[in-house]
Order: structure tokens, then C-alpha cells, then sequence
């Protein structure tokens, strides 16, 4: 694909590639998922904004990860809490009803040291999006890609069940490891035969309730990702359950990750009843609308010139090309990075 070699000059482009490809497994959905997720969801976009988007397609890929390098590469501390929510400590319920709808109202409410514990992500992802909006009326390229890579991020966060749970690594209950293996394993092994094609990006009439749904919907999965783990654990052999070592010692991948055998994996995978996939979809489909919303609420800007139309042009075929392959389900990228498998004994 001819896509815009260098949009942002050189010496940035290759320093968001390196970067990228230094972040590790331990984020929501890791790198795999991630990439899958902002590049999936340019195709579900309309004409209008497809061509464009897709100019800057790998781009929007790499920076999917760009908000677990700010957290761990750069040890930006701001960045921890727009990734998660504990929903637990907003609301012992864990009811979304009457939570702030916006961030401005949940500072307004919430000490700083609150929002730094138990996270901010459902307005992060608003206070993005009304950011992208504002790039998108004011057409400034740059600004655009960069805020709709980072809203993929988000999103993607979102429908991770346990980046809405104080429980988010099992650690409440003895399940250390729950996280890696939900977010990182699963897709990475099985995610080559998930059905990546979610139609056509739909307006979001109002966004803060949307939002509030995606948290809202994945909180309640969270106990049926720890029963299933708990069930399934304790019918297995210790040594079924994790890779060992000659010595009889739990395996760990280079970051840090319990690295869970091939049969549990398969197993866990099973039992869990397509909601991998399920989730994956649901953020490529969520992340579609909110660009489409943005770019509405924007007042539809004609995004045509914001690139040569030569570059246009000469990417028309590769766009129709990949365009069917997804409607099929398939994308033509990113591999298994094998932090999983390369550890793997059968």
C-alpha cells in the first residue's frame, strides 16, 4: 500500500515506530489488539472520510499503542488513569447511573487523588472526542490522526472488562495473571480466525451515554471472566494450568506475564463463549462511530485536501482491495508478536 511515506516528517515517524514496537504485552488488549482495532475501523468509515484515514493507515495502526508508551516508556503518570475506571469506587453498586457526565463535572465532584485511583476513562474518552471534534472543524491534520489514534486506545480500554474492575489483575482473589491472558493470549493465539467486519459507522446521537453503555457492558462480564478462570483452574493440574519450567517453576514471558499452557488457553477460550471476539468487535464498531460522530458534529469538513490527491489516487487500489478483504471479516496485518508462544511447551 502506497500510503503517505513519512506523514509527519521522518525523525517522528520512525521514533512513534520504535516506540510502538517497545511497548509490551502487560496493556489492555496489548499490541495486537490494539493495532487490529484502529485499523479495522477506518474500512467502516463513509467515503467521505475513508480515503483519507486510510492514507494514513499504518500510522493509525503504530499509534494505537501510543498511550501504553506514554504510561511505561515515558512513565507519564497523568496517562495512568485514563485507562482504566474502578467502578467499584465510584459507585459500591457498580451503577453508572448518576456518575458525571462529563470531566469537568467529575473534577467538580471528585477530589484529584480520587480520579488518579479510580481512574477516569469514560471522560477521558469524551474529552478526547470532543478534541478530535474540534481538529476536525478546524481541519488540522496533524491534530486529527494523532487524537483519532489515541480515541482507538481508549475505546479499545473500554472493552476490557477488567479495566473497569478494582479487581483488574485477580489479585483480589488469587488469580494473578487473569489480565495477560484475557487481553494478550487469547487474541494473540485465536484472534486470526475472529470476524473482524462490523458494518458501517453509525452517528452516536448522545455520547456520554454511549459511553457510559460501553463501561456499563463490560463491568458485566468481569465475574464470568473470574468464575470461569476460577472453575476452570481448579479442575486442572497446576502444571496444566501454566507453563513450567525443568525445575517446576511458573513460567514467565520477557514481560513479565504467567504464560498459561496451550490447553488451558484453548479451554479458558471456549468456556468464555466468543467474548474475545465479541468485545474486539464491539470496539471496532464503537471506535467507527466516534470518528464518524466527530467528524459530523464537526459539520462533515471536506477531508480531501488535507492530502495530495496524487497520494489519493495512487492508494485507491489498495483501498478497494483491503476494503473487500474486511468485508469478508480479514485484515491484511499485524501478526502475533509470540510473547506468548515462543514459551509455550506442548
Amino acid at each position: 500500500m502506497k500510503t503517505s511515506k513519512y506523514p509527519f516528517g521522518k525523525s517522528l515517524w520512525l521514533t512513534i515506530l520504535f516506540a510502538a514496537g517497545c511497548v509490551t504485552l502487560a496493556f489492555a488488549w496489548g499490541p495486537w489488539g490494539h493495532q487490529h482495532i484502529n485499523r479495522a475501523a477506518v474500512f467502516g468509515l463513509p467515503m467521505e472520510m475513508r480515503p483519507f484515514f486510510y492514507n494514513h493507515i499504518d500510522f493509525i495502526t503504530e499509534e494505537a499503542v501510543v498511550p501504553d508508551l506514554r504510561k511505561y516508556a515515558i512513565n507519564d503518570r497523568a496517562e495512568f488513569p485514563r485507562h482504566y475506571i474502578d467502578l467499584e469506587l465510584y459507585s459500591p453498586e457498580s451503577n453508572v447511573a448518576g456518575l458525571p457526565a462529563t470531566m469537568r463535572e467529575a473534577r467538580s465532584r471528585y477530589p484529584d487523588s480520587m480520579l488518579s485511583k479510580a481512574g477516569t476513562l469514560p471522560w477521558t474518552i469524551l474529552d478526547v472526542e470532543e478534541k478530535l471534534t474540534r481538529a476536525f472543524k478546524a481541519k488540522k491534520k496533524t491534530e486529527i490522526l494523532f487524537l483519532a489514534g489515541d480515541l482507538g486506545h481508549y475505546i479499545g480500554d473500554a472493552h476490557m472488562p477488567l479495566h473497569t474492575a478494582l479487581n483488574h489483575d485477580g489479585q483480589l482473589t488469587g488469580q494473578k495473571g487473569i489480565h495477560a491472558l484475557w487481553e494478550g493470549q487469547l487474541p494473540e493465539t485465536f484472534g486470526e480466525g475472529y470476524n473482524l467486519y462490523t458494518g458501517e459507522a453509525k452517528y452516536i446521537a448522545d455520547l456520554s451515554k454511549e459511553t457510559w453503555a460501553i463501561i456499563d457492558s463490560s463491568h458485566r462480564l468481569v465475574e464470568k471472566v473470574l468464575s470461569v478462570d476460577r472453575e476452570l483452574s481448579a479442575a486442572m493440574s497446576r502444571e496444566k494450568v501454566y507453563v513450567m519450567d525443568s525445575a517446576g517453576r511458573v513460567v514467565y514471558n520477557q514481560y513479565g506475564d504467567v504464560v498459561h499452557t496451550k490447553e488451558y488457553a484453548r479451554e479458558f477460550h471456549r468456556r468464555l463463549g466468543g467474548m474475545v471476539e465479541g468485545q474486539l468487535r464491539g470496539a471496532i464498531a464503537e471506535l467507527a462511530a466516534f470518528w464518524y460522530t466527530a467528524w459530523v458534529n464537526a459539520g462533515k469538513p471536506d477531508l480531501s485536501g488535507l492530502d495530495p490527491a496524487e497520494l489519493t489516487e495512487r492508494n485507491k487500489k489498495d483501498l478497494e482491495q483491503d476494503l473487500r478483504r474486511y468485508e469478508k471479516g480479514r485484515l491484511d496485518m499485524v501478526r502475533p508478536t509470540g510473547d506468548f508462544e515462543k514459551k509455550w511447551v506442548e
